[in-house]
């Protein structure tokens, strides 16, 4: 077989080949892991909703998108309302994102009817190895600073460093105060969804 001759045009041509093949390849495993990857994040935000709600029987019966500016930064909220096997409201799971201290720190929080946090859970973070774990950990029923059971409205959701009730994580206060600031903004988004028709949940009371 005659060598291919060593000429621009024909370097062009090889490196293209390959692009194209190597394109072709990623397409096909992209469509391939595609559905799977979908299947598994839909069943985490499944199993998430369930554990923040109280670990009930639950259906989501509407799912509501607010937009809302903070700060001069507009920020979406998921709002997952729920009801139970009864088929009676029993509130809802916000998606809610605050910025921490190594970017965004993602979380899911459910809320009662009347508001009360019934739990939650850190859906994503880019904080130190370390830090996100113990966020997923601190702020919940038998943590330093457990949030859950209490309400934005009435209780002081801020580190006590800003004269609130809650102990910040020990040596990360940032980090506290960006998921503080996720739970008390994800309240106000849910509590600023109109009381809906068909669960009769949530919103304005």
């Amino acid at each position: 077989m005659k060598k291919l001759e060593s000429t621009i045009t024909n370097m062009v041509v090889v490196l293209v080949g390959v692009a194209l093949v190597t394109g072709s390849i990623l397409a096909y495993v992209n469509h391939v892991t595609e559905e799977p990857i979908r299947l598994q994040a839909e069943k985490s935000l499944a199993d998430g909703i369930k554990a923040v709600m109280g670990g009930v029987e639950l259906t989501v019966a509407k799912e509501d998108t607010v937009k809302q500016s903070v700060s001069g930064k507009e920020l979406m909220f998921v709002i997952h309302e729920t009801v139970g096997s009864d088929g009676k409201p029993l509130g809802a799971a916000v998606e809610s994102t605050a910025g921490g201290f190594g970017g965004d720190l993602k979380i899911l929080v459910g809320f009662d009817n009347d508001g009360n946090i019934l739990g939650y859970t850190v859906l994503q973070h880019s904080e130190t190895p370390g830090l996100g774990a113990k966020a997923d950990k601190w702020f919940q029923k038998d943590g330093k600073g457990c949030v859950v059971g209490k309400n934005p409205s009435t209780d002081k959701l801020t580190v006590k460093n800003d004269g609130g009730d809650i102990d910040a994580i020990t040596a990360s206060t940032i980090t506290s105060r960006a998921f503080l600031l996720a739970v008390n903004q994800a309240y106000h988004a849910y509590k600023s969804v109109p009381v809906d028709a068909h669960t009769g949940a949530t919103g304005k009371h």
